[in-house]
């Protein structure tokens, strides 16, 4: 009887340290960060599950903060159907925001800043207090959001052409998340009209002449950018973290992934919000 416990003890410890396995080692995550701090494409991290690629993640990001400054708030992507597709998944995913990665308002960038550089259209929305974490509906987090600020993510793919990409992966490598350019906060008032505005605002990027790159609306994320801030909450929950007063949630792209060309200047702007508000970024 004990050689039969002894046996299923020690079956029970390397089936756990199979699973355990599964999260990158410190080792893997180190030649992440090197490759993505030299801007080179990279290999997938090896990850199986969604507990692992959380656990990635979360080592990833504390690696990053020793370069790219402490957490200053989330990101939640695949919230647009069409980028769902493209990457083969059917849920949002969601990511860190760290200090050194929000640029100003006309910031000036190499086209080149990442491995796999892509732009897209955002929004940051400001938590006003951590009783959003108990939102369970967009006109609830309304509550608690102070304003948005204009935004234009910039994407680092990172991985190498030939390497899968699907939601897991994404988390792994925290939802691709390298820079992204930020213009000033936009209050927004508790009211059913401010409510309305967000899902039917029209966010258009246009480039230096002028010319339109892509259009889209407020309620691609998930029917209404609030939504997204519901559903990070309850996901951050779910892996013992917390929304707090002046964190920044950027809550996906209105635009397709597009990638950079030098000389380039892209302005988004979002018609429906007072005073139009409207962010740039300059390619070099």
């Amino acid at each position: 009887m004990r050689v039969v416990a002894l046996t299923l003890f020690v079956a029970a410890l390397l089936v756990s340290e199979a699973v355990l396995a599964e999260c990158p080692t410190a080792e893997a995550i180190q030649i992440f960060v090197k490759d993505w701090q030299a801007k080179r494409p990279t290999k997938a991290l090896p990850v199986s599950d969604m507990r692992d690629a959380v656990c990635a993640r979360d080592k990833l990001v504390e690696a990053l903060t020793n370069s790219q400054g402490k957490v200053v708030g989330y990101k939640a992507g695949l919230t647009a159907k069409a980028v769902q597709e493209r990457f083969n998944w059917n849920a949002p995913v969601a990511g860190l925001v760290l200090e050194k990665m929000v640029l100003n308002d006309g910031a000036t960038v190499p086209a080149a800043f990442g491995a796999r550089p892509v732009w897209e259209s955002d929004m940051l929305l400001v938590v006003k207090d951590d009783g959003v974490n108990q939102a369970k509906t967009p006109e609830e987090a309304l509550r608690h959001i102070s304003g948005m600020r204009p935004y234009i993510e910039l994407n680092d793919i990172a991985l190498g052409p030939n390497e899968k990409i699907d939601g897991l992966q994404l988390i792994a490598i925290n939802v691709a998340a390298r820079l992204g350019v930020a213009g000033p906060e936009v209050p927004l008032e508790n009211t059913p009209d401010t409510l309305m505005r967000l899902a039917e605002t029209k966010i258009v990027a246009t480039d230096e002449s002028g010319a339109t790159l892509a259009e889209g609306v407020g309620a691609a994320t998930l029917g209404n950018p609030l939504s997204v801030v519901v559903w990070l909450a309850e996901d951050l929950a779910k892996n013992g973290r917390k929304l707090n007063a002046g964190d920044l949630i950027s809550v996906g792209a209105f635009s397709p992934l597009t990638p950079p060309k030098p000389g380039q200047t892209v302005t988004v702007r979002y018609e429906g919000l007072p005073n139009m508000p409207k962010v740039s970024v300059r390619f070099e």
